[in-house]
């Protein structure tokens, strides 16, 4: 047995005129994440821990927001392209962490469904991939409700 881990971070301002994406759900908000995709700071910090277990860099090498082809990508696409590559290299995932850090919205009552979206587009089992919330009580830019980050951890198994 061989096992990889990654981890992978992302963070995003909210902003008027834009609906809150994260976990691959829409969440109610009066505000979304900024970026040139969708700003899933959720799916995006996974998709970097996944990377980074396979060794194949983070998501600004293989989607930069340069791109045009890339605008409003939604954070599912990223993760099933994502998980392509990681079975490419012959690699599975074993277990997975992602933590969202928001003072607002409250996200408890929708991390069940993210966890089930985001294991739905990478083709896993929901078993395999925990999300949870947390509050940053009011210090830095989340506290503040400025934006959303999120960290993510992977650990991959070699298959081949």
């Amino acid at each position: 047995m061989t096992l990889r881990i990654g981890h992978g971070l992302d963070a995003h301002r909210l902003v008027e005129g834009r609906p809150l994406m994260l976990g691959c759900v829409h969440v109610p908000h009066d505000r979304g994440l900024a970026g040139h995709s969708d700003g899933d700071a959720l799916a995006h910090a996974l998709c970097d821990a996944l990377l980074g277990a396979a060794g194949l860099r983070d998501m600004g090498h293989h989607f930069p927001s340069s791109e045009p082809r890339w605008l409003g990508t939604s954070g599912a696409e990223f993760l099933r392209a994502v998980a392509a590559m990681v079975r490419e290299r012959g690699l599975r995932l074993v277990s997975s962490q992602v933590v969202a850090v928001a003072e607002q919205p409250r996200l408890g009552a929708h991390v069940d469904a993210m966890a089930l979206a985001c294991a739905a587009a990478l083709g896993v089992d929901r078993a395999l991939l925990q999300v949870t919330a947390t509050s940053a009580d009011g210090l830095g830019f989340a506290g503040r409700g400025e934006g959303i980050a999120a960290s993510a951890v992977a650990l991959l198994d070699q298959t081949r």
